[in-house]
This record gives structure tokens, sequence and C-alpha cells, in this order.
């Protein structure tokens, strides 16, 4: 995956994401919607984590294809 790509898939998630958070504070949030918003904000942690993969490689002189996307056990135990 490009990066283009990575980012274009980021863009349509987080537009979801908005979506579904003015739902919430509008109190008309299924349980469907908070169980998707979970998803996504899982699925958005992996493609940054793809990104700075990506370009940590393409600095190292290394091919930037070989970055993998990570499991949500690994991205998600990441400290901020």
């Amino acid at each position: 995956m490009e990066d283009l790509q990575i980012h274009g898939a980021i863009d349509r998630m987080v537009a979801e994401e908005h979506e579904l958070w003015e739902r919430e504070s509008a109190g008309q949030a299924t349980d469907a919607d908070r169980q998707r918003l979970a998803s996504l904000r899982v699925s958005l942690d992996q493609c940054w984590d793809l990104l700075r993969q990506r370009r940590a490689r393409r600095q190292a002189g290394q091919n930037p294809d070989g970055a993998e996307l990570r499991p949500p056990e690994v991205v998600e135990r990441y400290e901020q």
C-alpha cells in the first residue's frame, strides 16, 4: 500500500468517525455505532503506525514497502 492510499483510507475513516461522534453527541448512537467507533480507533492507529514505519524505513535507506500492518494487540499497547 502506498502512502497516498493509506492517507486516503485515514481520511475516509476520520470522516466516518466524525459522523458517528455527531450521532453520539446528539444522543442517536446505537450500540453498533459505538462498536464501529472502537473499531475505527484501532484501524486508524494501525494506519498511522504503518505510515510511521514506512517513513522510518525510507529514512533508514530501506524499502518502505517492507512495512507491515501490525496487529491491534501491538499498536494498542503503544504509549503516547
